[in-house]
């Protein structure tokens, strides 16, 4: 644990996720704060930190009586490739910091560009959360988020997905596909060659299958893949977090089969259908970025595009790291990777990938 920092009546630390009872105490205020995201606990640090080997730290804000005032997950990047930088939180959509008052977040935001600083992470990015202060670059045109209440029952549901996208989720419904949902190593090797071949037809390298394993193991129950099979393949796959009544599709997608056969269509539906059994009344489809196809997408099934506020701060001299696929330097990598033979995409993806973050 390193030394504390002090501020006018708060002290700011960092604990060790190891440490059972401060994970727990970390939970509980997650667990009540209305800004919460599944990205803000302990075992998605940890379970990144294990799967794509960057280290996680956890600040916190305390009060004289020992009570939380906030907290901040944030994840080491180093890659050769792309730089280095901290991130809260690490390969997540959400994760800035969770504050009872401006003072937890003036000091948080302090004590993670001194922790950056420490670390030579000349990038500091914070995903969401409230602005931190004048030395912050924002970003709020890059990302939108889609997110909205899950009807009643599968009926409501379907009525409630605009018309033309209602029609492909029925077409779907006609095609003999074999839906099943669990966590098994069935599940677990069927969605990673989806996933690995849908990223690749993006031209975006695969995540570490770890990445998957830990994700699933840290979250127990509280996660799973729901897979679309025809004919004994997987044509689609969506791995789902279950928190504070929300489910969240975080890594899905379908093989080159999948269109011509609804898969994709059919796997939204289901989940919806299945994380309402769950005990589950809000669906959040996850962020894309603005203008693309994901985002059209999502539009199309009745989710309406919000605006996600991101904030940088970088070392003086240095411009912030910057890492998205539709900027023109990357563009003939992303087609150069599209070719890629998939056996060689999920070998070298991996390596690559891990230093995204």
């Amino acid at each position: 644990m390193n030394a504390p920092t002090l501020h006018p009546s708060l002290e700011i630390r960092t604990v060790d996720l190891a440490d059972a009872g401060n994970c727990a105490r970390i939970e509980a205020f997650i667990g009540e704060h209305p800004e919460a995201t599944p990205f803000h606990l302990p075992q998605w640090l940890r379970a990144v930190a294990r799967g794509c080997r960057q280290r996680g730290h956890y600040l916190i804000a305390e009060r004289g009586d020992g009570s939380l005032a906030g907290v901040l997950p944030l994840t080491e990047v180093r890659s050769l490739l792309f730089g280095r930088a901290l991130v809260s939180s690490g390969f997540a959509v959400g994760g800035g910091i969770l504050a009872t008052n401006p003072a937890a977040v003036d000091a948080l935001s302090a004590a993670a560009w001194d922790m950056a600083e420490r670390l030579d992470c000349p990038t500091l990015e914070l995903r969401g959360g409230p602005n931190p202060g004048n030395e912050w670059l924002v970003d709020d045109d890059t990302y939108l988020g889609f997110a909205r209440a899950l009807a009643d029952d599968p009926d409501a549901e379907l009525q409630a997905i605009p018309r033309k996208q209602r029609a492909e989720v029925r077409r779907s419904l006609k095609f003999d596909l074999d839906v099943s949902v669990g966590r098994d190593g069935r599940h677990r090797a069927a969605h990673y060659a989806v996933y690995a071949e849908s990223v690749r037809n993006l031209g975006t390298p695969v995540f570490p299958a770890r990445l998957f394993r830990e994700t699933l193991d840290a979250f127990g129950d509280d996660a799973d893949i729901l897979l679309v099979q025809h004919e004994g393949q997987g044509v689609a796959a969506v791995l789902s977090l279950y928190w504070r009544g929300c489910v969240y599709p975080y890594w899905g997608g379908g093989t080159h089969a999948a269109r011509g056969l609804r898969a994709n269509d059919r796997m939204y539906f289901t989940l919806m259908n299945h994380a309402r059994e769950r005990g589950c009344s809000r669906f959040d489809f996850g962020r894309s970025k603005a203008g693309t196809g994901p985002a059209a997408f999502k539009k199309n099934w009745g989710f309406e595009p919000q605006p996600l506020t991101y904030y940088k701060r970088a070392a003086k001299g240095e411009a912030p790291r910057e890492i998205n696929p539709l900027d023109p330097k990357y563009r003939k990598k992303v087609e150069a990777w599209q070719k890629l033979p998939l056996w060689l995409a999920n070998r070298v993806g991996p390596h690559i990938s891990r230093g995204l973050g």
